[in-house]
């Protein structure tokens, strides 16, 4: 069971060690299995509500305990009217009787939780849909693992692509959009198309994908992609010039490690830049126009905000300078603020 925990979940441990007294788990499973499961996440034994077995002194089940209100129809709403919780509470859920602690009013909001699966007859009656526990705690201002929810990035998967290479994408979370072409519509908020061999995009197109970070061209994308254009917009391209089979895995391997350390190995118009991510700390991306003094500016921003820089990287090409700085996880909000406005700056990003 410990393997089958919700990646999501997993990944914000730290929040739930923070929060130990103020998260509560309410279950009609059996807490003899809940239990080892979810205390590796600071989960406190005594904020676990489930049911209960019956032994015998040898360890033997033999029963349930009836008297616990989990083993009864609505069992939830009736155990949360028995502890009588004060302030403003939140469920998350993916089942009935999850979203019957809202419709009973014990709970202010209910979050239709559908990371693992999604029940449509749940979905049309939460207040809201959290595709992740990032999403979560991201609509909430609470803290977290990473800075933006990847189910909120969008991701177009144009013409003719294996299903494998959708999959590596889509279980990492994001939102996926799989078309026969490029539309339109979509220009304004795609933050990564993923291109079948012999697909094109325009230079018009380029420009106005203001929030596209990376492109993944399943081939030689000479010709087919402005790689010039890419780099001066801060758009990342993995293509494979040599069309190498393994690139249906390869590609958006390299794509999804990029959106999730900066990673640039092995792209076709960046700097290779590899790093281990570093715990505890918050990693920062700006990619700016490689003209001198760039970095001492970084520099003096982080020195103003009294930062404390854990690492920082910086590759350039002729063109741009591609910064990676990891800070401590104290920070000032109006800190990236000030990086966004520092002159030549093309793209900045907050990994985590």
């Amino acid at each position: 069971l410990k393997k089958k925990v919700s990646t999501s979940f997993s990944r914000n441990a730290e929040f739930f060690k923070k929060h130990a007294d103020e998260v509560l788990i309410v279950s009609g499973g059996f807490k003899e299995f809940i239990t080892p499961v979810v205390s590796q996440y600071h989960i406190k034994k005594e904020n676990i509500y489930a049911n209960t077995f019956v032994t015998t002194g040898d360890g033997k089940i033999i029963d349930y305990d009836h008297a616990n209100p989990l083993s009864e129809e609505g069992g939830k709403v009736k155990l949360l009217q028995h502890l009588k919780l004060e302030g403003e509470l939140f469920g998350i859920g993916d089942g009935y009787s999850d979203f019957q602690l809202r419709e009973s009013g014990m709970i202010n909001k209910f979050f239709a939780f559908t990371e693992n699966i999604a029940r449509e007859s749940i979905v049309a009656k939460a207040d809201h849909i959290t595709p992740s526990f990032d999403e979560f705690l991201y609509v909430n201002d609470l803290p977290r693992a990473i800075s933006y929810p990847k189910n909120r990035i969008l991701c177009l998967v144009i013409g003719d692509v294996n299903p494998a290479t959708t999959a590596i994408l889509k279980n990492d979370g994001l939102s996926i959009r799989q078309k026969t072409s490029f539309e339109e519509k979509y220009v304004k908020d795609v933050g990564i198309i993923i291109l079948a061999d012999g697909e094109k995009l325009t230079k018009e197109q380029l420009k106005n994908a203001v929030k596209l970070k990376t492109i993944g061209y399943l081939g030689n994308a000479k010709n087919k992609i402005d790689f010039d254009l890419c780099t001066k917009q801060g758009i990342v391209v993995f293509d494979d010039p040599k069309n190498n089979p393994r690139n249906i895995d390869f590609i958006p391997k390299r794509v999804a490690d990029f959106m999730n350390t900066g990673a640039t190995y092995l792209s076709s118009n960046y700097p290779n830049l590899q790093l281990p991510k570093i715990d505890k700390s918050h990693r920062l991306i700006h990619i700016h126009k490689n003209v001198p003094g760039i970095m001492a500016k970084i520099n003096t921003v982080f020195a103003k905000h009294d930062i404390n820089i854990v690492g920082q990287f910086l590759m350039t090409n002729p063109e741009i300078g591609y910064a990676i700085t990891d800070i401590n996880a104290e920070y000032d909000k109006q800190l990236f603020k000030a990086l966004k406005k520092i002159e030549h700056t093309i793209k900045f990003r907050v990994l985590y």
